[in-house]
């Protein structure tokens, strides 16, 4: 007897045709080798994530940063205060609302930045080269797609 065969048992998607759990699964074959990259430095992926955001858009309000590095406030606020504590960024107060504080990527975090790129790059060329370039442009613009749903 299946799971749909089951008395009183509603029907359920199978695991292996789960979104959130095909989602997690494409997660760890992306981040374990981005994991493996960082350890070198002594960094996770929530602190790289702030880096990388950082580094491309500039100086950020707190609340925009999490939105942006896929964060909650309040983890984010616990990260800053290490981050800040390593000289990787620096906050100040916001010149329009003391209450907001404006969070820059500093020097020492941007050579951090840095230092990953090639290695970033390569283990995203062999990710696409496996999976194929026109895929992967494909899969970004879905995931970009369904992230806009929320809104």
């Amino acid at each position: 007897m299946t799971g749909s065969d089951t008395p009183n048992r509603p029907s359920i998607r199978r695991t292996s045709r789960s979104l959130p759990i095909a989602l997690l699964r494409a997660r760890e074959t992306v981040m374990g080798p981005v994991r493996d990259m960082l350890a070198q430095s002594g960094i996770n992926e929530q602190k790289w994530r702030v880096l990388r955001v950082l580094d491309e858009e500039g100086p950020m309000e707190q609340t925009a940063l999490a939105a942006r590095a896929c964060l909650l406030l309040s983890s984010l606020t616990r990260i800053l205060k290490t981050m800040e504590g390593e000289a990787l960024l620096s906050r100040e107060s916001d010149q329009a609302d003391r209450r907001k504080s404006i969070v820059s990527v500093t020097d020492k975090g941007r050579a951090l930045i840095h230092t990953h790129l090639p290695e970033s790059e390569a283990i995203f060329r062999r990710l696409e080269a496996r999976y194929g370039a026109e895929r992967m442009e494909e899969l970004l613009d879905l995931l970009e797609e369904l992230h806009g749903l929320e809104d």
